[in-house]
């Protein structure tokens, strides 16, 4: 036997059996987290509200939304909204008057009313989107037309596509990191860039999670009867891909975003 010739061809073997060990590893490792194909770039522009706040604006499919949380704090003729800005929320318990509460930098939380206030609290030209509006949003990111009519969490990754991406630098409202980062990871291929803005609820308590937990945004569309103190809302959380469906109380301090007329 050629020992010479036996060792280099034992050699190369394990070097051959070696880089297909790590080839296959890195595939397996790259393979458990899902990925989505880059999207087009989406149009995008801005608004301005009565208040002079600025925000970004992005198309998808053939709606306008803004892409970032109301901030406006003065109805359409001059008045402003009742700030209840109390950490413990007796001031805003069991009202039924217009009310918002300052989100730190992320936007504003209003009760229904304030929204849906005839003063008009909405900039001209948009308005508070309806539960359809919602619906066709999440079809045009690729919900099913048989999940978009259910309650509860509906669909698939339609939540991480709606909320923003996770950045080196933190801000305040960016998503904490899912239990888990294999499925569960916001991405924004929408432009929509949720933050997690947390909620108060109709005692004016915040919410079990917090903010970097959870995002609730209003609709404009009543529950159904008997439930006509409610209505429609969306919800997203860190810990889910997908999107909630359901109806609140109208004294629940929610996020805003409005969709262009």
């Amino acid at each position: 036997m050629n020992r010479t010739k036996f060792h280099k061809t034992g050699k190369l073997t394990i070097a051959i059996l070696l880089f297909l060990s790590t080839f296959f590893i890195a595939l397996l490792a790259g393979g458990c987290k899902k990925s989505n194909p880059a999207p087009a770039t989406p149009d995008t522009g801005t608004m301005t509200d009565r208040d002079g706040n600025v925000y970004p604006t992005v198309k998808i499919g053939n709606q306008w939304w803004m892409a970032q949380d109301l901030k406006v704090r003065t109805y359409q003729n001059g008045d402003k909204v009742i700030l209840k800005d109390s950490t413990a929320g007796v001031t805003w318990k069991d009202t039924s008057a217009g009310c918002c509460y300052i989100n730190l930098s992320i936007g504003v939380l209003y009760n229904w009313y304030a929204v849906m206030d005839s003063r008009v609290l909405i900039p001209v030209g948009w308005h508070l989107p309806s539960d359809q509006e919602w619906k066709i949003l999440e079809k045009q990111l690729g919900m099913s037309s048989v999940d978009a009519e259910k309650v509860n969490w509906r669909g698939g990754d339609e939540g991480d596509m709606l909320k923003r991406k996770k950045e080196a630098i933190s801000i305040s409202g960016a998503w904490q990191d899912s239990y888990d980062v294999y499925t569960i990871w916001p991405n924004n291929q929408s432009g929509f860039t949720a933050l997690a803005g947390s909620c108060r609820i109709f005692n004016g308590l915040w919410s079990d999670t917090g903010i970097g937990d959870t995002g609730f945004w209003w609709s404009s569309t009543l529950a159904p009867t008997p439930h006509l103190e409610e209505a429609w809302y969306r919800y997203l959380d860190y810990n889910k891909g997908n999107i909630f469906r359901f109806y609140g109380d109208k004294r629940y301090g929610f996020s805003v975003r409005c969709v262009r007329d």
